[in-house]
């Protein structure tokens, strides 16, 4: 039996979707992340001897039409398909697992994701040809529910699925929702996915502007103890407990990459906060010392707030050169009212403490959030010009369905639009938020006047240029970054 697991097309003419981004969209910047979650579950259906196929469409801008093309060459005969999903693709999504049931009547189909793992009734409604719905972490489900199909028994004792059940004597079907499926406390139980990436995708098709080209991006554990109110990832698939691959584990994939990808001079540990766990965190750059891989890759991670000099000083000295805390805002009450857990005082110093182990900085600023006004977009931009962190973004609030920031906002009358509205035309981001204190529009265009005023800036061009001069692999992803990012950059 095989399992065809598919990161469907979406918007190919206007560039790649990056559908696993915590913001689903087409990146001005180039940004294509890895499917890596659905990566996770099609190697570990691998490992349990399940013949599998894998079609990553964004990676290689594939249309509907290719797609299917590809499909028939690969998987014609596949019992169960699997389609990653997100919220602005959804109705997309939807309709292509469908366009896959008609082809393929007598085959499965599955959806996978942040949006069906909260709204699977909802998108089991969207069309009848949609089979299951898989909730939280999917990696367990789709195997126990491809071994059911396999054995013909019936899939009522998956944990973690919502499916379509025709009843006997019943016109039409009925929804149901198995209980909730416990999540993977073993983390090394489940494959690596460098290996699953030589074998079956181009690390060249994947960038991360912010790394340098082409890189590999990996999860050393699984959930957040942090509870920010718009993170769609802790919420909707792997709850708030820090669950950990161990040093040993991630030791040995940094050795697979640095063996088997050539091409390949750094690593993204794509974890949502890769240093929640201090001592772990020093294991890790203790392994990677002892085998001498801090001299062939360098990575970066995603830090938070919190982290301490001694502990950056350890990274940086075990190949992290750069770490991406989430600011957010620099207004107290704002982060209070977004449970960010962190502070102004904390970001001085956090960055203060990066300078001195000479980490670089990316700064995630956001505004939108619950006490937002002009005034306090404006001191959070003021305070990301005197940080003069390497680079810097600036976003909306984007408030995903199962996040506290889109009850918050649904609640109080704040999103406009359909799902399919998260997107601009051209696949870029959109904003649906609208509150009594700031428009759609203004947050958009508050964003768009950052980017400029902090990029063009006399002191970031030439912070550019004397970093490339020391380090020519950062030119050039400064000028890749530069040549993504300049229409954005240079317009209004």
């Amino acid at each position: 039996m095989k399992v065809c697991f598919i990161n469907p097309p979406f918007k190919s003419e206007y560039g790649k979707f990056s559908r696993e981004s915590r913001s689903p969209s087409i990146g001005h910047s180039g940004v294509l992340y890895y499917p890596l979650w659905l990566i996770y579950a099609a190697a570990l259906a691998e490992q349990d001897g399940f013949e599998i196929a894998f079609i990553d469409a964004p990676a290689k801008r594939l249309n509907e039409k290719q797609t299917m093309e590809r499909v028939k060459k690969e998987a014609s005969d596949t019992a169960l398909f699997v389609l990653d999903t997100s919220t602005p693709s959804i109705y997309s999504d939807v309709a292509f697992g469908a366009k896959l049931k008609k082809r393929y009547p007598r085959s499965k189909v599955m959806l996978v994701g942040t949006h069906p793992s909260v709204m699977d009734v909802e998108t089991l409604e969207m069309d009848e040809a949609i089979d299951f719905a898989a909730r939280r972490e999917y990696d367990g489900i789709v195997l126990e529910t491809a071994r059911a199909l396999r054995d013909g028994v019936t899939v009522s004792s998956v944990k973690g699925l919502t499916y379509r059940n025709h009843a006997d004597g019943e016109e039409g079907s009925v929804i149901r929702q198995n209980p909730d499926a416990d999540y993977i406390e073993d983390l090394d139980r489940i494959p690596m996915a460098a290996p699953f990436i030589r074998k079956y995708l181009d690390v060249k098709d994947y960038v991360f502007p912010a790394a340098a080209y082409p890189a590999i991006q990996i999860f050393t554990g699984r959930g957040c103890p942090a509870h920010c109110s718009f993170c769609v990832y802790p919420q909707t698939l792997h709850g708030h407990r820090y669950r950990l691959r161990t040093p040993e584990h991630v030791a040995a994939e940094f050795r697979y990459i640095a063996d088997h990808f050539p091409e390949v001079h750094e690593v993204v540990i794509e974890d949502d906060t890769f240093t929640a766990n201090r001592q772990r965190v020093l294991e890790i750059c203790s392994l990677l010392i002892r085998a001498g891989l801090h001299k062939r890759l360098r990575w970066l991670c995603n830090a938070r707030v919190n982290l301490d000099l001694e502990t950056m000083r350890a990274m940086k000295k075990a190949g992290c050169h750069l770490i991406i805390p989430g600011f957010e805002s620099y207004n107290d009450e704002i982060l209070k009212n977004m449970k960010k857990g962190s502070s102004r005082k904390l970001i001085d110093a956090y960055v203060s403490n990066a300078r001195k182990a000479g980490l670089m900085i990316h700064a995630c600023y956001m505004v939108g959030n619950q006490g937002e006004t002009r005034q306090t977009m404006e001191t959070t931009l003021r305070a990301a010009m005197r940080f003069k962190t390497d680079t810097a973004q600036f976003f909306p609030l984007i408030p995903y369905p199962g996040t506290e920031a889109y009850e918050w906002a649904k609640k109080n009358g704040y999103i406009s639009g359909r799902y399919e509205d998260y997107l601009q035309e051209d696949g870029t981001l959109n904003c649906v938020l609208n509150t009594p204190e700031l428009s759609a529009e203004e947050l958009v265009g508050f964003c768009s006047y950052a980017r400029r005023k902090y990029y063009l800036r006399p002191w970031y061009l030439m912070h550019r240029l004397w970093r490339g001069l020391r380090d020519p692999e950062d030119l050039k992803r400064s000028w890749k970054a530069f040549w993504r990012l300049k229409d954005s950059l240079l317009k209004g």
